[in-house]
């Protein structure tokens, strides 16, 4: 029967690998392997963006008596979740192959998989159908399968043929994921981007009314006999989540700063993880330290989230001055994945109810939301006992490039520097400007997220309470325009997370406070990119970027020019330890930001930052 939602156990104590349990899944999914191993690996530079050559083909969607089924997960019938099970592992399932058969073999059903089925147009075309999230009948965007029987450079088709979304990343140059054993075993090469001419296109209304979209690209194998995996983004499963807990939990040093806790269980009975890291107070004046919460994997799909975590714990649990500083002054709150059974069972977006999690921070449905209800409870208790300096839901962006946040301003924002939402997310863009568009951020709080971990937690009263979005893709800025992210890349996003924080409040404090107190009025009329209305359900954003030494022109300009106001906002911040040589500037249509040269004072190197209303 489903485990319900638990107390949160263990509240002061450290969980051991005893703690790390096997996956509860739905009943009704067939699992034929536990886990799936990739070896890390990171490309020896940035790989580029897809360039349409505008003579892509268009294959159109076979029709129910044109091909031969290959590959078929059995639809459920099943409206809703009932129960689950740690599942018993079933014999492979294939269609028998006759000596000399090059058919392909595919198969998704192991953990994060998704691939519902599989139609063999020609001995090299295939067309894909993916799976919609359990208990929908909708949201396909995330794939990863497995193929095998392959032959190597023979020119491979596939098609996916039930994408629902009107625009997407692949229109702009991103490329499928594609992973081979035998060039992990014999070159120690990962997950690599693939496909030729790549074409993401509406085709035909389906049988049930609905509109979709297809997704086509060529390929080789680059191995006969092999196995490959396929994936949207780099899988991050929930069993990776448990090692990496299981070595923290094993590690003499970090288990000292970093104590794991179970926040709650799943609605499959699956654990919800919660981490407190702060180092040991030194006095009774450490006891009052702030709090800065961060969650991540609310949407399954977003699995560069999960890297970005990944790289923020990497550099808080670290050895370095900069992390010791900010455990001395901080006490870090964590929940890495708060839906572990989307995760798991390949979902895109929802949980096993069928519902979007960052939805339901309103709701007080804790036996079906358990994750999102004990996630706010403890972010109450949390400040209950200190102030929380900081709220940051980690996501993936399918339509966006680059990386930004989205915050929350009132007309009439609070005058203390440090309660202002868009300093933060200036000083990231500082501190990795080739990744990070300050100008695609916004701080509008639209009545459609009003339901969102975000607006709630602000509404809670967290001045500094964001969304991280990061792009499935890549970046369109400065020296990494027309790139993919790797996974190295978006672990860098965790650590200049902890820098832009470092800097903000621990480094050179009282030297920031003189000036962002003289200078901290801003009007919240001179918005960049609010102006644009651009949210995680807009278009990307067409912003030209260039790059330009210690420069930040953000040029925002109105057909009439108005007289400024006189209300201006200053802020200072010296060089991260990750920083860029190189920052970009953008131009955009309304002029609202510029940015002076830097101005020296004593030994540190001071940028000012100046928001000019119209």
């Amino acid at each position: 029967m489903v485990p319900q939602p638990e107390e949160p156990q263990n509240p002061g104590g450290l969980s051991t690998a005893s703690q790390f349990s096997l996956a509860y899944w739905p009943h009704q999914c067939e699992v034929i392997r536990d886990r799936i191993e990739h070896i890390d690996w990171i490309p020896t530079s940035p790989e580029p963006l897809y360039t349409t050559t505008g003579l892509e083909m268009m294959p159109s969607c076979q029709t129910p008596d044109k091909g031969t089924v290959i590959y078929l997960e059995e639809a459920d019938k099943t409206s809703y979740f009932m129960y689950s099970q740690v599942k018993d592992l079933h014999p492979l399932k294939q269609i028998p192959h006759q000596e000399g058969d090059k058919t392909l073999i595919f198969e998704a059903r192991f953990e994060s998989g998704n691939l519902q089925k599989v139609v063999k147009v020609n001995e090299f075309e295939y067309q894909l159908t993916l799976r919609t999230d359990l208990y929908t009948s909708s949201h396909t965007q995330w794939y990863y399968f497995q193929v095998s029987n392959t032959q190597a450079g023979m020119p491979y088709r596939f098609t996916i043929v039930n994408f629902t979304k009107r625009n997407s990343l692949y229109k702009h140059g991103l490329r499928p994921l594609l992973y081979s054993e035998a060039d992990a075993k014999e070159h120690k090469v990962g997950w690599r981007r693939t496909g030729n001419d790549i074409k993401y296109y509406k085709t035909n209304v389906g049988q049930d009314g609905h509109q979709y979209f297809s997704l086509t690209w060529t390929f080789q194998f680059p191995y006969d006999q092999d196995t490959c995996y396929f994936a949207h983004c780099y899988p991050y499963t929930y069993s990776n989540l448990q090692e990496y807990l299981v070595a923290i939990s094993k590690d003499p040093v970090k288990s000292k700063f970093c104590k794991i806790h179970t926040l709650c269980h799943s609605l499959a009975g699956n654990t919800v993880y919660a981490l407190t890291i702060t180092n040991l107070p030194k006095s009774d004046k450490d006891t009052k330290r702030k709090a800065v919460i961060l969650t991540a994997r609310v949407h399954p799909g977003e699995t560069n989230s999960s890297w970005i975590m990944k790289g923020f714990l990497d550099y808080i649990l670290g050895d370095s001055g900069k992390a010791q500083q900010l455990r001395d002054n901080f006490v870090f709150k964590v929940v890495p994945m708060l839906n572990p059974d989307g995760v798991i069972v390949g979902n895109h977006h929802c949980s096993l109810t069928g519902q979007d999690l960052n939805r339901k921070y309103k709701s007080n449905g804790k036996k079906f939301y358990p994750s999102i209800w004990y996630t706010r409870k403890m972010i109450r208790r949390v400040m209950g006992e200190r102030d929380v300096f900081m709220y940051c839901d980690i996501h993936g962006h399918n339509r966006k490039q680059n990386v930004f946040m989205y915050g929350c301003e009132r007309r009439l924002q609070a005058k203390a520097p440090y309660a202002h939402p868009r300093v933060f997310p200036l000083l990231l863009s500082k501190s990795c400007p080739d990744k990070f568009s300050f100008p695609d951020c916004s701080f509008r709080v639209q009545k459609s997220k009003e339901g969102t971990g975000r607006v709630v937690m602000w509404k809670m009263g967290i001045n500094n309470s964001y969304t991280l979005e990061a792009s499935i893709c890549g970046s369109k800025l400065g020296c990494r325009e027309s790139t993919h992210f790797d996974v190295k890349d978006l672990e860098s996003i965790g650590q200049h997370f902890c820098d832009a924080l470092w800097n903000y409040c621990v480094h050179n404090k009282e030297e920031h406070e003189s000036v962002m107190k003289q200078q901290a009025r801003v009007n919240s009329k001179v918005l960049n990119t609010d102006a644009l209305g651009l949210d995680s359900s807009s278009e990307t954003s067409d912003s030209p970027d260039s790059c330009d030494l210690y420069v930040h022109q953000l040029k925002l300009g109105t057909k009439k020019k108005n007289k400024a106001s006189g209300e201006h906002f200053h802020s200072a911040a010296k060089d991260g330890s990750h920083e860029s040589k190189n920052t970009q500037g953008i131009e955009t249509q309304h002029k609202v930001f510029q940015v002076f040269d830097p101005v020296k004072k004593g030994n540190h190197c001071m940028f000012v930052y100046f928001f000019k209303s119209q």
